[in-house]
């Protein structure tokens, strides 16, 4: 009765072509059987492995052929025998106890990746791999690089995933940069519907603070604004006061006011590549629908849902039409546009600062804090404060080599 050995070869050394094709070809030769491959290359420099079973009375021939192979080629060659235990308990782990840990700021430097790992050893989780997802780093010409990216994949048992992440939040201020921790799984990889708040997300101002320096309440109203981002005040209450203040302002200001928003960094190229991906994209918006559909109009937006002020005889009344679009109503509209696109919750993502996002954060498949108030960073499941809109891409799983000019 023939048996049967696994055995795990790793190879390294000076890349070039024909490396993978002669060394496979050798195992091709003996019939063995290719039970897993995986290979990274850093600057030329090669890293491969291959995991094969073959009949016992072959491996010794087998090994001897792929060491002369590696010799000819110029790379080092290792060989380990793996026992059916070890490799039947491999096979059990797969996608189960998977995590995708993400490290993201303008550039990322050894101590802080070395912080990071520090927590991952913390709570007994192996790194299985590592992958960049920005760019290369220019030397010379450093102000290219505006945003470094890697992440890991991760493996453990019985994590406490909520005491990793406050941790990691935790880190992230002390040390400038984001971490973003996912359960990987088919949803992460599905994503199809985004929801924005538009203020302070979308644009870089409250279009309410701009409207009361026209009307020469900025002031007060700001007061106010912080106060209802911060979570002190009722969202519905602080609304119908700032928009109160607002009475016998001219329409025409808020023509002015859009053709002028402060686009936030990376919006664009943002949406420009969630659209080339096929995602639903919706902006959610305590503020107004005149400014929301300014942005539909420009950049493609498939949804708009905001709060209509009241006018008459060209002059805002101080008054607003319909129901508040406040953060229970948010969370609604997530829903309500999943279910119309028919895309499963899990697949959806919601982005946002203020303490009235919450709520669409909580129920969305990814919710992102951007550049938020500390009581939204500490309750939303990701947070981004150290780039633009566009880091979002790396939490989508997106690597800057994917995206060629054709798409940003």
């Amino acid at each position: 009765m023939e048996t049967t050995e696994i055995i795990l070869i790793t190879i390294s050394g000076a890349d070039r072509p024909g490396v993978t094709a002669g060394l496979t070809a050798i195992l091709d030769e003996h019939n063995a059987n290719i039970l897993d491959i995986g290979q990274a290359n850093i600057h030329h420099t090669l890293s491969l492995g291959i995991m094969f079973e073959s009949n016992s009375k072959d491996s010794g021939e087998i090994m001897k052929n792929l060491l002369f192979k590696s010799s000819e080629l110029g790379v080092n060659i290792r060989f380990k025998l793996i026992s059916k235990p070890q490799y039947a308990e491999w096979v059990n782990l797969q996608g189960k106890n998977k995590y995708i840990v993400t490290i993201l700021g303008r550039k990322l430097t050894a101590g802080q990746i070395s912080a990071v790992t520090q927590v991952v050893l913390k709570y007994n989780l192996n790194i299985e791999k590592i992958v960049r997802l920005s760019g290369r780093v220019h030397i010379e010409r450093k102000e290219h690089q505006t945003r470094s990216c890697i992440e890991f994949s991760v493996r453990g048992a019985n994590l406490d995933l909520e005491k990793m992440r406050r941790e990691c939040l935790e880190l992230s201020s002390q040390l400038s940069i984001d971490i973003a921790i996912q359960e990987e799984n088919i949803y992460r990889r599905m994503r199809r519907l985004i929801c924005f708040d538009m203020d302070s997300t979308l644009i870089q101002t409250e279009v309410i603070d701009e409207l009361a320096d026209r009307a020469g309440v900025g002031e007060e109203v700001r007061a106010i604004t912080e106060s209802a981002m911060r979570g002190e005040i009722d969202f519905s209450e602080s609304f119908k006061r700032r928009v109160s203040l607002l009475e016998g302002l001219d329409e025409s200001v808020m023509k002015d006011i859009a053709e002028h928003l402060p686009i936030t960094e990376g919006m664009a190229r943002l949406i420009r590549v969630l659209k080339k991906g096929g995602y639903k994209i919706a902006i959610l918006s305590g503020g107004f629908t005149y400014f929301g559909n300014y942005l539909k109009e420009k950049y493609g937006i498939d949804y708009v849902y905001a709060n209509e002020l009241e006018i008459v005889d060209g002059k805002l009344t101080g008054k607003h039409v319909g129901d508040i679009v406040d953060g229970r109503r948010k969370a609604e509209l997530l829903h309500l546009i999943a279910q119309v696109e028919k895309v499963d919750i899990r697949q959806t993502v919601a982005v946002g600062d203020g303490a009235n996002d919450l709520p669409m954060l909580e129920k969305a498949g990814l919710g992102i804090a951007f550049h938020a108030k500390p009581k939204v960073k500490e309750n939303a499941k990701q947070s981004l404060s150290t780039v633009g809109l566009d880091g979002i891409l790396y939490f989508l799983g997106y690597k800057d080599s994917m995206l060629d000019t054709d798409w940003v």
